[in-house]
Parts: structure tokens; C-alpha cells; sequence
């Protein structure tokens, strides 16, 4: 069995002295020896340098470009369309006795949906300010209250007491219910 491989080697693999005995071959050897030269380690100075990994940056740079242009391509199509195919509004006489609502004094049919749907109306917008307003007045009315009373009270040298404690109806009632009950167990001595 030995003698059917090693006779099996030599029919296949030719050695290398009838590889270099054709003719030119030493010549294509001599002619490519500088052409290739493999870089493997320790044979020059580039070395791998450590870095730290850029995943993140990619996939938030990768997510910022997807979701913005998942909300600019609808946005965008739909105010070219509705420029198209609305446009803007166009001004015209009120008929007698039409009120026109807040907004469809909006040009843009963009601004009027806006103005409808999402925005508060004037009205509310007013009623709100109205509604600061009055709360700030009633602080300063307050302030002045307390200014006043800190004024009498350094003009009549009239202080809280270190005794006072300031209290409720309920602790009056408790202090009247504890009082009553005393004064029922001692009778009219």
C-alpha cells in the first residue's frame, strides 16, 4: 500500500527540479522577486492602533438621518401638495350676517388647519393674560395689606407675643371640649 502512494505522489505532484527545469520559469521568478512582498507582523513599523469604537456615532448619525427624513419627505410632500392643489385663500366680502371665525383670517391653508386645531384662539389667549393680571393684582394687593399691618404694628408697638401661637377652630373646640369636661368632673366647688 505504501508503494501505490508514494508511486501515487510522484504521477501528481511533480517535484520542484521539473517544475524550474521548463523553460522561463527561473526567469519569471527573477524577474516578480521584488513585486510582491507580504506585510506580516513584526516586518516594519505599522502596527494596529487601538481606538475606541465610533458604533455609537454611527447608529446616532444613522437614527438622526433616518427619523428626520421620516418626518421632512411627508412634511414636505404634503405643503407641496397643498400648495398645488389648494393654494392660498383669497380675500373677499363678508356676506350680511356671517361672523367669520378666527381662523379663516389665516392665508395659508397650512396656518388656518393650525390656527383651528392645534393653537388656543385669541379669545382664550386673552381671558388667559386677563387671568395673569388678576392674580398679580391680587399679590400686590396682598403685599400692600401686609406692608400696612407691618407698619401699625411698629407705630403702636404692637407685637406677637413670644406666647403666641397662632391656631384653628378645631383647636378651640378640642381646648373648649377638654375645659368643658374638667369643669363637669370638678362640679360647682
Amino acid at each position: 500500500m505504501v508503494v501505490w502512494s508514494s508511486n501515487f505522489r510522484s504521477i501528481v505532484q511533480p517535484s520542484l527540479a521539473n517544475i524550474l527545469s521548463k523553460p522561463g520559469v527561473i526567469q519569471a521568478i527573477r524577474k516578480n522577486a521584488g513585486a510582491q512582498v507580504r506585510q506580516m507582523s513584526g516586518h516594519g513599523p505599522r502596527m494596529m492602533e487601538i481606538q475606541p469604537s465610533r458604533f455609537q456615532w454611527n447608529k446616532f448619525k444613522d437614527n438622526l438621518h433616518f427619523y428626520s427624513l421620516l418626518g421632512a419627505i411627508p412634511c414636505t410632500l404634503l405643503i407641496f401638495f397643498v400648495n398645488i392643489f389648494i393654494g392660498p385663500a383669497t380675500l373677499t366680502p363678508i356676506p350680511e350676517g356671517y361672523q367669520p371665525k378666527h381662523w379663516e383670517y389665516h392665508r395659508h391653508p397650512i396656518s388656518r388647519f393650525m390656527a383651528r386645531y392645534i393653537y388656543p384662539t385669541p379669545q382664550q389667549e386673552y381671558e388667559k393674560t386677563l387671568h395673569g393680571l388678576y392674580v398679580e393684582n391680587e399679590k400686590k394687593l396682598l403685599r400692600f395689606l401686609e406692608e400696612k399691618v407691618q407698619n401699625l404694628q411698629r407705630d403702636r408697638r404692637d407685637y406677637q407675643g413670644y406666647y403666641y401661637r397662632p391656631t384653628t377652630a378645631r383647636n378651640l373646640r378640642i381646648s373648649k371640649d377638654a375645659a368643658d369636661y374638667l369643669e363637669s368632673l370638678w362640679g360647682d366647688n
